[in-house]
């Protein structure tokens, strides 16, 4: 008999868990406490309770050929970086074509996820769930969790001595939504990620002054990179993180740091990250350099204290302000699940390669896309997704409970060396390397090898071409015959939305410009000939 299987929430992570459940032939219910599907990229104009908010103006940090689902190519004629309603068209198109909608329940919320009676022998799970005002509960052979870590803000205002006599407005970029009302204001951005820089820049459009105040600083880049490709193209190849792998780490720390001031000198515009040699998620912003080089943003340090108007910063400046957006990040929250089946403790969540519990005594739990990629969390969330629907069958087995925390704590101390010990990067790990580690547990991380040997031209591609999501279908359960071909087409779906003016054929008219050229040589040459 089919193995039902409980899906806690309908976003990004939810639907892929969906279709994954499907595809092994498991009987999926997914519960969503909103109307719709999207999650964290459905926009409302309204702050929820219990749900992931965005400002209308968020747009993607990975590019659509590295941020779409692996046997699912976004359509040729979507931009490269999408608004957020394009992204939820995606996924209305992607939900209707593997018909996922019957399988979710909506504005049903999930309360209390507890270990059925004889879980020991088992395995099984009783979710409560409340829906119209009624409680109801069912039992579940698995669980998936996919709500996500971008619900419970952090506000650490113990942090800003002062806070509790400033007079302005303050509160946390979740409940940012539009630059309208902030006119002739002067704004303090508090931090300097990407929420923190979309805000300030957007802000800066409407308001008198916008101040970012930084801690650690931050990497900048633009999504652009050479010669107009999106950037994760160019950064995410099999072939640049094998050097960035094999190299002395002062090779490539240097390489890094030059790479990211190619742009712009980060300490010019004092950005530069405190510790530059850690491995942090840049920032994606093509806008932030230009208003801090014409004065819109000036950046600052740390706030020291807060006074009745204005903030006083650790370098003894002083600089009045009206208002306080807190870019402080997110605290890692599961209010269904008790302390004993998964406890978070300074923001961080132990599981065995950022899904599973390893003290339970059945691995029926599962937490898909908590985790934080330097790459696009699509194609992540998908094969972990893919590895958990295994397990739940039987397919894949899990290492001992032992293997699994010692596992844990050597990931740990990995990420503390390459990302540091804030509490921003506990979700933090690379991305071509964790991609491989998860296909190679169902079987399907391309073999380059022997792709070599058997079709050179796809393995160049794959080994110095973009790392997209279509690799992991070329082979091992759920192959895609169409997958060799989505990789060779994917700059024509790149080139598409960009080619909007019809030009003259490039080719036919570089033919031309020679013809002219050497005839015109040939009349010069003519009657040089001719006076002589």
């Amino acid at each position: 008999m089919a193995k039902n299987v409980a899906i806690i929430g309908a976003g990004m992570s939810g639907l892929i868990s969906l279709k994954c459940c499907l595809d092994e032939g498991l009987q999926p219910t997914c519960f969503e406490r909103t109307e719709d599907i999207g999650g964290l990229w459905r926009f409302k104009e309204e702050v929820e309770e219990g749900r992931a908010s965005i400002y209308k103006s968020v747009i993607t940090n990975t590019c659509k050929e590295m941020s779409c689902f692996s046997d699912f190519p976004m359509p040729d004629d979507f931009p490269n970086f999408l608004h957020n309603s394009k992204l939820l068209e995606y996924f209305r198109i992607f939900a209707q074509k593997f018909d996922l909608l019957k399988y979710i329940q909506f504005q049903t919320t999930v309360s209390n996820v507890k270990k059925h009676n004889d879980f020991s022998s088992t395995g099984k799970w009783d979710v409560i769930i409340e829906r119209n005002g009624k409680e109801e509960s069912a039992t579940f052979d698995a669980v998936m969790v996919c709500s996500g870590h971008h619900i419970l803000s952090n506000m650490p205002l113990d942090s800003f001595p002062g806070i509790e006599r400033f007079k302005g407005q303050y509160f946390h970029s979740r409940q940012y939504k539009n630059p309208e009302g902030y006119e002739g204001k002067r704004i303090l951005v508090i931090g300097s990620g990407n929420s923190a820089s979309d805000i300030a820049v957007e802000l800066c459009k409407k308001a008198d002054q916008v101040f970012m105040s930084t801690r650690h600083g931050s990497w900048v880049r633009s999504r652009v990179s050479d010669h107009g490709y999106p950037w994760d193209m160019e950064f995410h190849t099999r072939f640049s993180t094998m050097l960035r792998n094999t190299l002395p780490p002062t090779i490539v720390k240097w390489m890094m740091e030059t790479q990211m001031n190619r742009w712009f000198d980060h300490e010019n515009y004092g950005l530069v990250p405190e510790n530059k040699y850690l491995m942090k998620e840049p920032v994606l912003n093509d806008d932030l350099p230009s208003r801090i080089l014409y004065g819109a943003i000036t950046v600052k340090p740390t706030v020291k204290e807060l006074t009745e108007t204005s903030a006083i910063f650790e370098d003894g400046s002083l600089e009045d302000v009206d208002v306080i957006v807190f870019a402080t990040g997110y605290q890692i929250s599961f209010p269904f699940l008790d302390e004993s089946i998964v406890k978070v403790e300074h923001n961080r969540v132990r599981l065995y390669k950022y899904i599973f519990p390893p003290d339970l005594e059945k691995s029926t739990l599962a937490f898909i896309g908590l985790i934080q990629s330097l790459g696009s969390i699509f194609p992540t969330s998908e094969l972990q997704a893919r590895w958990v629907t295994r397990v739940f069958k039987g397919l894949c087995t899990l290492p001992s409970e032992s293997t699994m925390r010692a596992s844990i704590e050597t990931r740990n101390e990995k990420r503390i060396e390459l990302f540091g010990k804030s509490l921003s990067q506990t979700l933090q790990t690379n991305h071509i390397d964790y991609l491989d580690e998860l296909a190679t547990e169902i079987g399907a991380k391309p073999d380059i090898l022997s792709l070599f040997i058997k079709d050179p031209k796809l393995a160049l591609k794959i080994y110095f071409g973009p790392c997209n999501p279509y690799q992991y279908r070329l082979d091992g359960p759920g192959k895609w015959k169409e997958a060799r071909n989505a990789i060779f087409t994917q700059e024509q779906r790149l080139l598409k939305p960009l080619k909007t003016r019809v030009l003259k054929d490039s080719s036919m008219a570089s033919i031309a410009s020679l013809l002219k050229v050497l005839g015109l040589i040939v009349i010069v040459l003519a009657f040089f000939f001719t006076i002589h």
